[in-house]
């Protein structure tokens, strides 16, 4: 009966098109972009203390570029670093160099960082993804460091839940939780999905299976706005080419 039994699970797993297709080569496609946001909040004297009750005191975030080229800009969620009297960010390599906010989207949860230092990029693919493909985040969860988390597309485009003014979500359930605001949903290829934005929960901020990244559709449409903006601002920062 074991042997039978056996038998018709595997012959169920390899019709399955439901296998999962991330692994160890979507980490090593991505984790290289992302970093550790370490926000200082007013009247505290260092990183990790004076968090609001419910937010973790450090965020994530990624290299970006507008022409996927290496680049000192870090893209992160606006909500870690709003109301930071100083930001610092931990780099994959361990070493920990102050940031400058460049600019931020309140109505988006979308924020700029400078860097003193230069980054690999992480790709993006403008295609929405269909609900059911395997997306992995990777994010500063609990301060603990950049770790991977697995699952799939719940919804490709939801709107209007509240978090922000303007919503344009993947949702996933893919673990999320405090501490990875900012970090990054990527598909199986370690291309970009979306930015990790909020978690639906009810009486904890522990992770529920319903959380929400702003697509890469929007983000990137208001990052390029953020960098031209900025650029605009400072003439010693060359504007992109897009």
């Amino acid at each position: 009966m074991i042997r039978q039994l056996c038998v018709v699970l595997c012959l169920i797993s390899a019709r399955d098109p439901a296998v999962a297709d991330h692994g160890p080569e979507t980490w090593d496609r991505a984790h290289q972009s992302v970093v550790s946001v370490l926000p200082t909040w007013p009247g505290f004297p260092r990183p990790g203390l004076g968090a609001p009750p419910g937010v973790a005191p450090e965020g994530s975030g990624f290299f970006w570029s507008p022409t996927d080229a290496p680049s000192t800009w870090v893209l992160t969620a606006a909500h870690v670093v709003d109301r930071a009297s100083k930001i610092e960010v931990r780099l994959p390599n361990g070493r920990i160099v102050s940031a400058t906010l460049l600019a931020s989207d309140l109505q988006t949860d979308i924020a700029l960082l400078g860097l003193p230092v230069e980054g690999p990029s992480l790709q993006w693919n403008d295609a929405r993804p269909m609900v059911g493909t395997h997306v992995c985040a990777l994010g500063n969860a609990f301060g603990l460091g950049i770790s991977l988390t697995c699952g799939v597309v719940s919804q490709s485009q939801v709107q209007n839940i509240g978090f922000n003014a303007i919503e344009d979500f993947i949702q996933t359930d893919a673990p999320v939780n405090p501490g990875a605001s900012g970090g990054v949903l990527v598909a199986a290829d370690g291309q970009l999905v979306g930015m990790l934005s909020a978690i639906f929960t009810k009486e904890s901020d522990a992770n529920t299976g319903v959380n929400f990244a702003i697509s890469t559709e929007l983000l990137i449409s208001v990052a390029r706005r953020l960098l031209t903006e900025r650029s605009s601002q400072d003439t010693k920062t060359p504007l992109p080419k897009f």
